[in-house]
């Protein structure tokens, strides 16, 4: 239950936070992205919903890891009906009425960039894992914790930002359209913090499922058969 409530929780943070560009200095000048790496706000709170899905993938297989992926998929539509329902409310105060829509009433664009990434990369990390597994069994699991996660990242970063600031704003007119510099700019910034915390966090992976297991005994390993 601790890592569906830590996949639930990443994924709320990361819907209302998703709308924020965030700027980063470095100490250094790199291709695309400059001297500055810039990334949606969300980057960080989903990087970890990748954490918890490969814990419950390695533990409890991969039927039952596609179960949470597509019940948090439906969940991102009840905390959008929720949040937008809350923003059409008549307000006490109207004066502080669009600051709340400001603030947590995401974009067109962003919704659907985040919702087309979220399911297909979703899914695609669970299915690697899974798969990486049926060939390793039950070692190398820093291999299936960062292949998965890597090539998953990859694929979200692509969606995410290729949908929420060039396609949806282009083709639906919601949004604004980025130049293809600050784009690809977006991705790089994206996809570099998403990787290091897929390196970080292997040690992390490897304690959860030590601490579940001992406290479960052995039954979770029989979870990959199905």
């Amino acid at each position: 239950m601790g890592l569906i409530g830590l996949f639930v929780t990443a994924l709320v943070t990361a819907q209302v936070t998703a709308s924020k560009v965030l700027a980063f200095e470095l100490p250094m000048s790199l291709p695309v992205t400059g001297s500055q790496l810039a990334l949606p706000g969300a980057a960080l709170a989903y990087a970890l919903t990748f954490l918890a899905s490969d814990c419950y993938t390695e533990l409890y297989g991969r039927r039952a890891a596609q179960i949470v992926v597509n019940v948090g998929f439906v969940l991102n539509f009840v905390v959008l009906a929720l949040v937008w329902s809350t923003i059409a409310a008549p307000a006490a105060d109207p004066s502080t009425a669009g600051q709340f829509a400001t603030v947590l009433g995401a974009s067109t664009n962003i919704v659907l960039g985040s919702l087309l990434a979220y399911i297909v990369s979703q899914n695609w990390d669970v299915l690697v894992f899974h798969r990486i597994r049926e060939y390793t069994g039950s070692e190398k699991l820093w291999l299936r914790n960062i292949a998965s996660t890597a090539s998953s990242q990859a694929i979200d970063t692509v969606i995410f930002v290729s949908v929420a600031f060039a396609i949806a704003p282009a083709v639906l007119g919601v949004g604004t359209v980025l130049p293809t510099d600050v784009v690809l700019s977006l991705m790089v910034g994206q996809y570099l913090l998403k990787f290091v915390i897929a390196l970080l966090d292997t040690p992390i992976v490897y304690a959860i499922v030590s601490v579940v297991r001992s406290r479960e005994g052995g039954s979770t390993n029989d979870m990959h058969s199905v």
